[in-house]
């Protein structure tokens, strides 16, 4: 579906929610990285991060709230660098 397809607020919404589940899952995924670093947990970072990405990219094409978008968007490209900064670290 497509902006300006007479889309309901609530489907919107409902895209936007989805994108913020997998953020925070994606979140968790970082966070359990800090006390348990191995490669069950980076994969799972790793879907989560793919999951997350597209659930933001899906919500860009129905959703004309741009503010929304931006803090999804925002929250995302965070924890995007705090995995990098994760990685970095263990090294």
């Amino acid at each position: 579906m497509k902006k300006g397809n007479n889309i309901s607020s609530l489907q919107d919404q409902n895209q936007l929610a989805q994108a913020q589940q997998s953020i925070l899952h994606l979140q968790r995924a970082i966070n359990q990285a800090k006390s348990h670093m191995n490669e069950d947990i980076l994969e799972q970072i790793k879907h989560s991060m793919d999951r997350a990405e597209r659930s933001l990219t899906q919500a860009e094409n129905v959703t004309d709230d741009q503010n929304a978008l931006n803090l999804v968007r925002q929250e995302l490209v965070q924890q995007q660098q705090v995995f990098q900064d994760l990685t970095q670290q263990n090294r």
